[in-house]
């Protein structure tokens, strides 16, 4: 059986959610078609009141609409999942937990 993403207990595991903003564009979140380069997906900030020790950041597809809530205003994830990449750098390897959502929402 493959385990191809995780659905997390929201109110458990992150509580209250608030909009920190947009995140640069990095790694795996763009790319190119010949001559075009398009959004694959945008990454936002947000805390949260049970996670504490980090901002959490959450990856939405390019093609939704692109997110302008106010700072600290609270917001909602739309089937909300987590997913895992592994990666190796100097024969070591490493793993990024990326929380991904079909859209952000006002709560």
């Amino acid at each position: 059986m493959e385990l191809k993403y995780v659905i997390p207990n929201m109110e458990k595991t992150f509580g209250n959610l608030e909009f920190g903003g947009p995140v640069e564009l990095g790694r795996g979140d763009t790319r190119r078609n010949g001559q075009d380069t398009y959004i694959v997906r945008r990454r936002y900030k947000l805390f949260s009141d049970v996670q504490r020790a980090d901002d959490i950041e959450v990856a939405v597809a390019g093609s939704v609409k692109e997110k302008d809530f106010e700072y600290m205003e609270p917001v909602k994830l739309v089937n909300p999942r987590i997913t895992v990449e592994g990666y190796a750098v100097n024969g070591r390897g490493f793993s990024d937990y990326i929380l991904h959502a079909d859209d952000i929402v006002k709560a």
